[in-house]
């Protein structure tokens, strides 16, 4: 089984890839998009769950969503057509870094997804290529909460502690507006529900092909967690304005 569909299996209890539950997602979308009839664009959208929790929450808003599965976006659109918003939803299969809108967007959305443009300051500066005057960003990304060990750098990348990531975003020319800093249960219930659910996919299977892979990869990632990075590694979420448009 590839990455994909073990991801697709490990996020079907847990919609949105990253530790936040509900509400802080939803806090975080009323902070974004205020008005309800904002054009909000996800630069990395994979299934699209942000963007239908936006769009359910603001009956006049418009969304756009970049990715390169395609089958994640077809996920996307399954689901918004289901929710009966998919007339006010559009989607892109490419690379995030490559896209180029017709309009500015009010609020950008980037969420655990850094990776793909190579680090936090680089998705800024895409985030800010499609920003309308005024816009703001919502941006989530890792970050050391004590120092970690070599293995855990290794597994997770080469992040900064809080204070340094808030630093060095408002040194590129941002001021943070709003933030949410997952908690320790938003951060267990998140990998709890992806090693979780992926287990449980193999247990229920287990004359599958797959299944004894898919519950060994469940084991080695409970693992890493709770041995290698679980009381070092934080997550956070910023609503961001330029400082000088």
């Amino acid at each position: 089984m590839n990455r994909e569909q073990m991801s697709r299996i490990a996020h079907a209890g847990h919609p949105i890839k990253s530790p936040l539950d509900d509400e802080s997602v939803r806090r975080l979308l009323a902070r974004g998009a205020p008005r309800g009839d904002e054009r909000v664009l996800d630069l990395g959208c994979g299934g699209g769950e942000w963007l239908l929790r936006a769009l359910a929450t603001g009956p006049r808003l418009r969304a756009e969503g970049v990715d390169i599965s395609e089958d994640a976006l077809a996920q996307a659109r399954e689901a918004a057509s289901r929710q009966g918003v998919a007339d006010r939803l559009v989607l892109h299969r490419q690379e995030a870094a490559d896209f180029v809108a017709s309009q500015p967007f009010d609020l950008v959305l980037s969420v655990g997804a850094a990776h793909a443009f190579g680090g936090l300051l680089p998705t800024l500066a895409a985030a800010r290529k499609h920003l309308a005057p005024g816009g703001r960003v919502l941006i989530g990304d890792g970050f050391w909460d004590r120092q970690p060990s070599p293995e855990a750098v290794e597994m997770l990348g080469d992040f900064a502690d809080l204070a340094t990531t808030v630093d060095r975003v408002v040194a590129n020319g941002w001021t943070p507006v709003d933030g949410h800093v997952s908690t320790r249960r938003e951060l267990d219930d998140y990998e709890w529900a992806c090693w979780g659910t992926l287990a449980e996919w193999a247990l229920d299977r287990p004359a599958d092909p797959d299944s004894a892979d898919v519950l060994a990869t469940a084991g080695t990632r409970r693992s890493e967690w709770l041995r290698g990075y679980r009381d070092t590694w934080g997550f956070v979420s910023l609503i961001l304005r330029r400082t000088a448009d």
